[in-house]
């Protein structure tokens, strides 16, 4: 199996994660395949999963630098791409403690909700037009939340106005995510570097340049405001300050790593939540029965005369199971972002080399028959009591389901991500009644998806929002 130079390359199609699930069918969920000269060990089940990242996970904790880090993000200065060491601990620490922390987030929580319910007015306001594109809504949602903690301000307007700005801010996201999930033939053929397959790299250097003028352009604009607008030390004001002023021990920023972590924050952090909640909308469209179960279950929850809240989140098991649900048959990573292996090791029998990479197929694994009855088909209830699955959880404990990805390298924001689309989601199920455009039916609404390293659509989703609650609910932005 495989092309001589090329390997298994031409083989990946433009939908690797679909490929790579029905090769696992065919030989094994533990594949050993060659990208060029690379080997390249693929993981397909829980249990594979598992041995690589739990039983193994520092030997597999480091991350191969290809063109996608490489160009798009600072030569791979942040926290998602960083060599495993003290350097790539250094960084994760200075997140964890300013974002992602038990107390930082209760302190957040605020802003959360505040953008969460803006978008819910927005929705209210516009709802008399035709229908709307959901994914720009979300992604400004996400976007806001994240640059008020990150900024101290919001980056787009929340009345509806400046769509296009959100909708240009999402088509970048979503490129470098599509970009990044490339396969380089010259990462993995070093003698073809110079052939730029269909102008990818070529691609990437220009959209880095556009995500290095926005971020520029932030930072600048930020060192010449008098002080936050929010009444919280912002995120970049700390990052700022520890790349002028280094830490305690001395140790100082650089200015990639500074806007590594920037990158990380408004892309990773906006585009894998908007999509999750975009795909759990469709599938609720198409399975009615289940919005009205929803919506009920708010409605007793919450009532009618205010928005529900995070504090109300843990009382709502259908809600959640729904979210659980869209992570494991519509992961917002459906390939894990890349390992390498820093031994030689032996898996289930196996040997994998030193400087091997490693996919885990999370797609997949969501899909495998051996764990899931009926692994194509929406069904929340499987992780409400009696389903087989109640206790399975996403913060990656649970291998059968994993869309944060687990041990050293799990993603630094997943508490944050996690707490987003549950929110964003609980927001517009109990907030509105949907409805598609005239002539479109439920059962023929297309599921098309587009591969990147964040699963996207591949046609958005356009809907038709109805408010169903009290009107003063809708004025509190």
């Amino acid at each position: 199996m495989g092309w001589p130079i090329f390997g298994n390359l031409p083989q990946l199609g433009t939908k690797p994660h679909q490929t790579l699930y029905h090769l696992s069918h065919v030989y094994g969920p533990l594949l050993h395949l060659r990208f060029g000269g690379t080997p390249t060990i693929v993981a397909a089940s829980a249990a594979v999963a598992s041995a690589l990242l739990k039983t193994h996970d520092a030997n597999f904790s480091g991350r191969p630098l290809s063109s996608g880090p490489k160009v798009m993000a600072y030569d791979g200065h942040s926290v998602a791409w960083s060599p495993y060491g003290d350097r790539w601990r250094a960084i994760r620490k200075i997140v964890n403690l300013n974002l992602f922390s038990t107390k930082a987030l209760e302190n957040f929580r605020h802003i959360r909700q505040s953008e969460a319910t803006a978008m819910a007015a927005g929705l209210a306001a516009a709802a008399a037009a035709a229908a709307m594109e959901v994914g720009p809504w979300l992604n400004a949602c996400t976007a806001n939340t994240i640059s008020r903690v990150t900024l101290g301000r919001r980056l787009f307007a929340v009345d509806g106005s400046g769509r296009e700005e959100v909708r240009e801010f999402k088509e970048m996201s979503v490129e470098l995510t599509n970009l990044a999930g490339e396969f380089v033939l010259g990462d993995f053929v070093p003698a073809l570097k110079w052939v730029d397959v269909g102008g990818v790299v070529g691609r990437m250097k220009r959209l880095a340049r556009q995500f290095d003028q926005f971020l520029e352009k932030i930072i600048r604009e930020h060192k010449e405001e008098s002080g936050p607008a929010e009444q919280h030390e912002d995120f970049l004001a700390v990052l700022i300050k520890l790349n002028e002023d280094g830490d305690e021990d001395g140790g100082k920023l650089t200015d990639q790593e500074m806007k590594g972590i920037l990158l990380d924050m408004f892309v990773a952090g906006t585009d894998t939540s908007s999509s999750t909640v975009e795909w759990a909308l469709a599938e609720l469209i198409r399975h009615p029965d289940i919005l009205k179960k929803a919506q009920q279950e708010l409605d007793s929850v919450v009532g009618r005369n205010s928005l529900v809240s995070e504090p109300d989140l843990v009382h709502l098991p259908l809600l959640q199971a729904i979210v659980k649900e869209t992570f494991r048959i519509h992961p917002s990573t459906p390939l894990s972002l890349p390992r390498i292996a820093a031994n030689d090791c032996e898996i289930n029998g196996y040997h994998i080399p030193k400087g091997a990479n490693l996919l885990v197929n999370v797609w997949a694994i969501g899909r495998d028959p051996a764990t899931w009855a009926d692994p194509l088909e929406f069904r929340p209830s499987r992780f409400l009591p009696g389903g087989g699955h109640e206790h399975v959880d996403v913060k990656g404990n649970d291998f059968e389901i994993i869309p944060f990805g687990a041990g050293r390298r799990i993603c630094a924001g997943m508490s944050l991500g996690l707490r987003m689309v549950q929110l964003m989601l609980a927001t517009l199920v109990h907030g509105f009644d949907w409805a598609l455009p005239m002539g479109q039916v439920p059962e023929k609404l297309n599921m098309e998806e587009a591969f990147g390293l964040t699963l996207q659509r591949a046609v958005p989703l356009s809907l038709c929002p109805k408010a169903r609650l009290a009107p003063h609910v809708y004025r509190a932005a």
